[in-house]
C-alpha cells in the first residue's frame, strides 16, 4: 500500500484506507505546541485530517464551473473527502470542489519563467512555463507553496500532472505524474519531516514506520546476499519516508555503484563503529571536488574530536596519495595482495584477489554490507570500473552462502598493440618504455639519475600526475633542448619482466638519442621502444634496441623515411618486413608492437596505465647535450 507501482488504478485506488492511516499517524504526531487553531484540534481528536465525502451533485458543479472534467484520482478522492488539511509539511489546506480555480497566472510565475526560456527552448520546457495559465490551483492556505493540476499534461489513464513549486526550495517546479502520486508524496514528506525531528518530541513510531523499517533489514540481507538491485529499491523507498538507517546502507550501494552526488553516508559516517570504512570516501570524495574543508565538517557535524582530527589526517594522506586502506581478517589479507598486485600494474589479478576473498568478509556493525574503503585508496580504487562494481556488489558476502556472480572479463588486453589505439588517451607525442627482465624494485638503480637512483620508488602516480612531475622538473619547458629526464610509471610486464613508462615524451632528435637499454641491462636483458606519430606529416617514428649484460645487441630506427639498423636483428623483428613502403610504414606501429611482445613474450597493463596509479621514478636523460656547434634538429617539433 505505501508504493504506487504495486497499488492498484488510480481510480480504483482505496483512498479511504490510506487517508485514514496519514490521519491517524499526523495526529498520534502532533505535539500541543502545533497545533495551529481550532480545526487542528478537531481533526486530532477525530484523527481525521479530511472533510465530508462530496457528493456526485458537487463534483458535477464543480466540473460545469471549471468547464472540464477532473481527472480520475483528484475526482475519487474528492468522493472520500472534499479537501485536505496538511497535505505535507507546506500545504496547510488542499482544495475542494467549492475552492479549486483556475490559476490563470494569479501568482505573476508564468512571465518569471516565461522570460528564462531560451528561443531553442525544448516543448517540454515551454509547457511547464504554461502551466502557471492554465493550471487549476488546488492550494488554498500553505507557506508560500502553489498545487497546480495541468490539464495539458496527460496521460494515458487521463490522469493530470500535478505541479509544486516553493520559491524557497527549488527553482523548477516539481512534477507528479498524478494527483495521487502528489498525495503519496506529501505522505513521504510528512514522515521524513517527523522522522528527522531532534527537538524533544515524541519518538515518530507508527503502522508504516514499523513495516519500512522492516523492509531495511529485509534490504540489509538483499544487499549481504548479492542482490543490490532489490536491496537498493527497498532502501529508496524507505528512505522518501526518512527512515534512519535507510540512506546511510543506500548510500553504501550507490557509493560502490559510482554515485557520489549527495552520498554522505549521513549518521553512519559519524558512528565509530563505521568509520574506519566510510571516513575514507567521504574525505577523497571531497578532496576531489573541493578546496574548502568547511564542507567537509558540515558533513562530520555531530562528530567528536577525535573523529574530525582523524578525518583531517586522511584528508591529508588521500590529498598526497599516500592514503592505505586495511582491513581486518582474510579479507584484510586479500587487500594487501591486492595493493601489491595493483601497485605493478597487474589490475585483473588484484580485482581476482579482492573478489575471491570478498565472500570472507565480515561487516563491521548492523549497518554495514559492503567493504568500501579501498574505493579511496589510490592503488585500489582505480580498479573499480562500473561492470565490476556490479559484480562487487553481487557477490554474497557475510557468511551468506549463496551462488557467486560470474567474474566480469579481465580489462586489459594482451601484448602491447593497444598502445597503436590512439584514442586511449596516450600522450599525443607517443610513448616510450622499457623493459626488463627482474622486478621493478631494480628499475630506479638501472635508469634512474644520479639524484634520485638509490631513492628507490616513487609515490603512485596516475599518468597525468607524471606529466605535470616532468613539466615541474623542467620549469614548463617541453622541448628535447631541455634535459630530458621522464617521470616513469613502472610495474610488471609479464612473467619474469618489468616495465617503466613514459607517455608524454619529449620530441625526438635522432642525432642525439641515447638508448636507455644497454645501461639498463646490466646482469639481465634489456628492450628500449620509442614511438611516434607526431612528425611534420604524421609519420611513424620508431625505435627499437635490444641489450643484454651491458651491451646493445641490435637496434633500429625509422624515422622521416629512413631506416637505420645496427646489430643482427632477429628475423620476427626485421624492419624490412615491416617498413616496405612508404605507405606500409604509416601502418606498421602496430604490427611492430605485436612483433615485440610475441618476441619476449610481454604485455603492458592498459587499466593501469590509463586509469590507475603506479609507482614511479625520474629516469635519466634519453637525449645527450648537444655538442658545441651542433645544431640541435627536433625531430617531431612541427607536430
Amino acid at each position: 500500500m505505501l508504493t504506487e507501482n504495486t497499488a492498484p488504478k488510480n481510480a480504483d485506488f482505496d483512498w479511504r484506507t490510506f487517508l485514514l492511516r496519514w490521519s491517524g499517524e499526523w495526529a498520534d504526531a502532533l505535539p500541543d505546541d502545533e497545533v495551529r487553531d481550532a480545526d487542528d484540534e478537531a481533526a486530532r481528536q477525530s484523527r481525521w485530517l479530511g472533510l465530508p465525502p462530496a457528493s456526485e451533485e458537487r463534483i458535477a458543479a464543480m466540473e460545469k464551473r471549471l468547464g472540464r472534467r477532473m481527472p480520475p484520482s483528484y475526482r475519487s478522492f474528492l468522493q472520500v473527502t472534499d479537501g485536505w488539511r496538511h497535505a505535507g509539511g507546506f500545504v496547510w489546506l488542499l482544495a475542494g470542489t467549492a475552492d479549486a480555480r483556475w490559476h490563470d497566472n494569479e501568482s505573476g510565475l508564468a512571465d518569471v519563467f516565461e522570460e528564462y526560456l531560451e528561443e531553442d527552448a525544448e516543448p517540454e520546457e515551454r509547457r511547464e512555463a504554461g502551466v502557471w495559465r492554465r493550471g487549476l490551483q488546488l492550494d488554498v492556505e500553505s507557506d508560500a507553496t502553489y498545487v497546480l493540476l495541468d490539464p495539458e499534461d496527460v496521460d494515458e489513464d487521463g490522469e493530470w500532472a500535478v505541479y509544486t513549486w516553493a520559491g524557497w526550495r527549488a527553482d523548477a517546479p516539481e512534477r507528479h505524474r498524478s494527483f495521487r502520486a502528489f498525495m503519496e508524496a506529501m505522505f513521504r514528506e510528512f514522515h521524513s519531516l517527523r522522522a528527522h525531528r531532534t527537538d524533544g518530541v515524541p519518538e515518530f513510531v507508527n503502522a508504516t514506520t514499523r513495516e519500512l523499517d522492516a523492509r531495511v533489514e529485509e534490504a540489509r540481507g538483499d544487499a549481504l546476499r548479492g542482490d543490490w538491485e532489490r536491496a537498493l529499491k527497498k532502501l529508496d523507498e524507505a528512505k522518501g519516508y526518512g527512515r534512519p538507517r535507510a540512506e546511510g546502507l543506500g548510500d553504501q550501494i550507490r557509493r560502490l555503484l559510482g554515485l557520489t552526488y549527495m552520498v554522505y553516508f549521513r549518521e553512519l559516517v559519524t558512528d565509530p563503529t563505521y568509520a574506519s570504512e566510510l571516513l575514507p570516501l567521504l574525505v577523497a570524495e571531497h578532496a576531489s571536488s573541493s578546496h574548502d574543508d568547511n564542507g567537509l565538517t558540515f558533513h562530520l557535524r555531530g562528530a567528536d574530536e577525535t573523529l574530525l582530527s582523524r578525518a583531517r589526517a586522511t584528508l591529508e594522506q588521500v590529498r598526497a596519495g599516500t592514503y592505505r586502506y586495511t582491513a581486518p581478517g582474510p579479507f584484510g589479507e586479500a587487500v594487501g595482495r591486492a595493493r601489491e598486485l595493483a601497485g605493478r600494474g597487474d589490475t585483473d589479478q588484484a580485482w581476482r584477489a579482492l573478489t575471491d576473498a570478498l565472500p570472507l568478509w565480515e561487516p563491521l556493525g548492523p549497518d554495514h554490507i559492503a567493504p568500501l574503503g579501498w574505493v579511496a585508496d589510490p592503488l585500489l580504487g582505480p580498479l573499480l570500473t562500473p561492470e565490476r562494481s556490479r559484480e562487487f556488489l553481487s557477490t554474497p558476502r557475510g557468511g551468506r552462502p549463496d551462488e557467486t556472480p560470474s567474474p566480469t572479463p579481465g580489462l586489459d588486453p594482451p601484448g602491447l598493440d593497444w598502445l597503436a589505439d590512439r584514442e586511449t588517451g596516450i600522450g599525443h607525442r607517443g610513448y616510450r618504455f622499457v623493459l626488463v627482465e627482474g622486478v621493478p624494485e631494480d628499475l630506479p638503480g638501472r635508469l634512474g639519475d644520479e639524484d634520485e637512483r638509490d631513492a628507490g620508488l616513487g609515490a603512485p602516480m596516475t599518468i597525468g600526475e607524471t606529466r605535470q612531475q616532468r613539466l615541474r622538473g623542467t620549469g614548463g619547458v617541453w622541448s628535447s633542448v631541455s634535459s630530458d629526464r621522464p617521470v616513469m610509471m613502472v610495474g610488471r610486464a609479464g612473467a619474469g619482466w618489468s616495465f617503466a613508462f613514459d607517455g608524454h615524451p619529449n620530441p625526438f632528435d635522432p642525432e642525439r638519442f641515447v638508448s636507455p637499454a644497454a645501461s639498463a641491462s646490466s646482469g639481465t636483458r634489456a628492450v628500449a621502444v620509442w614511438a611516434d606519430l607526431s612528425g611534420r606529416h604524421d609519420e611513424l617514428f620508431f625505435h627499437l634496441s635490444v641489450a643484454r649484460d651491458g651491451v646493445e645487441e641490435y637496434a633500429f630506427t625509422y624515422a622521416e623515411g629512413e631506416l637505420r639498423r645496427t646489430g643482427e636483428i632477429p628475423p620476427a623483428l626485421a624492419p624490412d618486413g615491416f617498413f616496405t613502403s612508404a605507405e606500409a610504414a604509416t601502418e606498421a606501429e602496430r604490427p611492430l608492437l605485436r612483433a615485440v611482445a610475441e618476441h619476449f613474450d610481454v604485455r603492458l597493463p592498459r587499466h593501469a596505465l590509463l586509469n590507475g596509479r603506479l609507482y614511479s621514478f625520474t629516469s635519466r636523460s634519453w637525449t645527450r647535450p648537444p655538442k658545441e656547434g651542433e645544431a640541435v634538429f627536433i625531430w617531431g617539433a612541427m607536430g
